[in-house]
């Protein structure tokens, strides 16, 4: 059977991805990967949970997203890695480059009719993250915990009742009028902030919240955007023939395989990995 022909795109967004993390779904996220051809990808943030990342849970799945995105690094697919909270030692290398690599705290690209989109991951505006990182650092703890529980009670509810998914964290946070408000306020800053700058386009993570919609305020008007994240929602940001879409992974499109619990890969397999892919790089 012939392989479905990849979609080309112009810019692609991912954020919030979380690997080293039980709630990251990365299987899925190969999948889609794999599907698509960008010119430009921007990681924007929390990419690589390091608040958590434990050389003992570090499944192949995991390994082979980061070898997929170094495969598009050897073949001159620019990537601007835009660090976030989770991942923010990385800011440390703000304007390091390597082949087609950067690590960059923002970025701003010109779009089609001059138009320009601002890229960057948000939390600037979190002030937990600002004034009590401890207890962000619980809360990611809480919310990490919080995922193992929903993955039994999708099993449950599958498996047992013949029910579809439930997400525990988003109930939650639909239902907790502080968090709403606090997504609108996230919102609404950048969206004052892009247009003060004279963008047309704002594009953040940070809040797992995928959306796209225009705001406007008393200077004027601007399209704020948010690829949303891959732990529940497992959405990334397009942008293709002068338009931006949200993209929302389909489960059906998993091709279906046996249940085999993964290998977990030692540190010296995971050295081993990179090495290789840095090697091919070199040599292209």
């Amino acid at each position: 059977m012939d392989k479905a022909p990849k979609r080309k795109l112009d810019i692609l967004v991912l954020s919030d991805i979380h690997l080293g993390t039980y709630g990251c779904h990365a299987k899925e996220l190969l999948h889609y990967l794999k599907s698509v051809k960008p010119k430009t990808v921007i990681l924007n943030g929390d990419i690589i949970d390091i608040w958590q990342f434990s050389k003992r849970y570090w499944p192949k799945s995991h390994m082979k997203v980061v070898k997929h995105l170094m495969g598009w690094m050897s073949k001159g697919i620019k990537i601007y890695y835009i660090p976030g909270n989770h991942d923010e030692m990385l800011r440390k290398f703000a304007g390091w480059k390597l082949g087609s690599l950067r690590i960059v705290n923002k970025v701003v690209l010109e779009l089609d009719n001059e138009e320009k989109a601002w890229f960057f991951h948000g939390d600037v505006f979190d002030i937990t993250m600002q004034h009590s990182k401890w207890l962000a650092k619980l809360g990611a703890v809480g919310y990490d915990t919080l995922i193992l529980i929903n993955g039994v009670v999708n099993f449950i509810s599958e498996k047992i009742f013949n029910k579809g998914k439930i997400s525990l964290s988003k109930k939650i946070k639909n239902s907790v009028k502080s968090a709403v408000k606090f997504i609108n306020s996230f919102e609404n800053t950048a969206a004052d902030i892009g247009i003060s700058n004279h963008y047309q386009y704002v594009v953040c993570g940070h809040i797992h919240q995928p959306e796209m919609r225009e705001i406007v305020n008393g200077e004027g008007k601007i399209m704020y955007l948010n690829s949303g994240d891959w732990i529940e929602n497992l959405t990334s940001l397009e942008y293709a023939n002068g338009e931006w879409k949200i993209y929302r992974f389909d489960p059906t499109e998993m091709p279906q395989t046996n249940a085999v619990e993964e290998e977990e890969l030692t540190n010296n397999q995971i050295f081993d990995n990179l090495l290789e892919e840095f090697n091919l790089m070199q040599q292209s």
